[in-house]
């Protein structure tokens, strides 16, 4: 019996092999290999894809927060709210920009920002920004986000590296509610290119024009450096063309994922696993994650029937050592259960209905 892995990339890229090394070769034959007419192709695409005007291509998606950070604004001393249950991910982007984070707790179904909790935050002192984090590909409450943002004058930042394609019941799409947001296109991403990458998508052609010239060290011309805080950032012209092939079948590869994440969902019955709700397409399935509070022993269990599982993510920022004492105060109770209970099971397009119900006899069995 083979082992069911979390994930399975040779299984994604093979169907488009030879489609991937056309689109190589044209690119090697082009002598455009920075900045080049597939970064603007798809930058375009992608920009219509998410619902906004425009996309600026970044090396990767760390690049992308911090990027995006700075072109609304962000700079030294200015108070960032964050959640502490995704991988300091956001967190860094606003150290990174001289910003001082400010942890908000999460909601416990969801585990994305609990907008009470964030109005607690405000009540105890203002803020200039929010990342909003759409986490394991599931849209925070950006309703209820953007009235506070509204009524208390703070911008909003969405960190969508989970979550391309997810779209609430208007079809707005992650990434075109907030002031800008930051994708990221590693490979194991719902849209995932054969390396690094990344891109900030905007409405406001002065934040794009900004992250242009930071992408670009900074330059407003060559050679003159306009902008603290840039860097050579360039989404690249071969992972661009890639993306492009991979675009199209990315509202495909969303559908598979949320079919096998709610077939888990109505067919995983044990008092020892808490799964998540069925979804609609406010869920893309980038990671389906359960709680036990016996975590150790449900992957011990998993581990004995082949089948893979992972923790997303098991310290919360706050913990984090590199902060020494700094938040030892800071009470986050939803987050620290959370990190203590979740578990990732398998989920990707290219599972197949046979894995997916041993995924369901072993978690039933346990």
């Amino acid at each position: 019996m083979h082992t069911i892995p979390i994930n399975a990339l040779d299984r994604h890229i093979r169907p488009l092999t030879e489609e991937l090394m056309r689109a190589s070769a044209a690119v090697i034959a082009s002598g455009y290999y920075v900045l080049g007419p597939n970064v603007k192709a798809f930058e375009k695409e992608f920009a219509e894809y998410c619902g906004v005007s425009d996309c600026v291509g970044v090396a990767n998606g760390t690049e992308a927060l911090e990027l995006g950070l700075r072109s609304i604004g962000i700079t030294q001393g200015n108070r960032v709210a964050v959640v502490a249950n995704a991988a300091m991910y956001g967190t860094t982007a606003v150290l990174a920009c001289g910003a001082d984070p400010v942890f908000v707790d999460i909601d416990p179904a969801a585990h994305t920002m609990d907008p009470a909790s964030l109005e607690a935050v405000l009540a105890s002192g203002s803020i200039d920004a929010t990342i909003v984090t759409h986490l394991y590909g599931r849209l925070a409450d950006m309703d209820a986000i953007m009235a506070l943002a509204r009524k208390h004058g703070f911008a909003v930042f969405e960190d969508c590296a989970q979550a391309h394609g997810a779209h609430d019941a208007f079809g707005r799409r992650a990434g075109s509610f907030g002031k800008a947001a930051g994708f990221s296109f590693y490979p194991t991403k719902n849209l995932g290119a054969i390396g690094d990458g990344g891109a900030i998508v905007t409405n406001d052609p002065q934040v794009a024009g900004t992250l242009r010239k930071l992408r670009q060290y900074g330059w407003a011309a060559k050679y003159c450096n306009e902008l603290p805080g840039g860097r050579n950032s360039r989404l690249d012209e071969l992972q661009a063309a890639f993306l492009r092939i991979m675009l199209p079948q990315l509202d495909g590869w969303n559908a598979r994922r949320r079919e096998i994440a709610n077939r888990y969902s109505r067919e995983i019955r044990n008092e020892r696993i808490r799964v998540p709700a069925i979804s609609g397409a406010e869920y893309v399935g980038h990671l389906y994650v359960v709680q036990a509070t016996d975590r150790a022993e449900l992957q011990r269990h998993l581990a004995a029937a082949d089948i893979g599982s992972d923790i997303h993510y098991p310290v919360g920022d706050h913990h984090q050592p590199f902060f020494g004492n700094r938040y030892v105060t800071t009470q986050l109770p939803v987050t620290e259960a959370a990190c203590q209970s979740v578990l990732t099971l398998p989920c990707f397009p290219e599972l197949s209905d046979d894995e997916a119900t041993r995924v369901i006899q072993a978690c039933n069995s346990f």
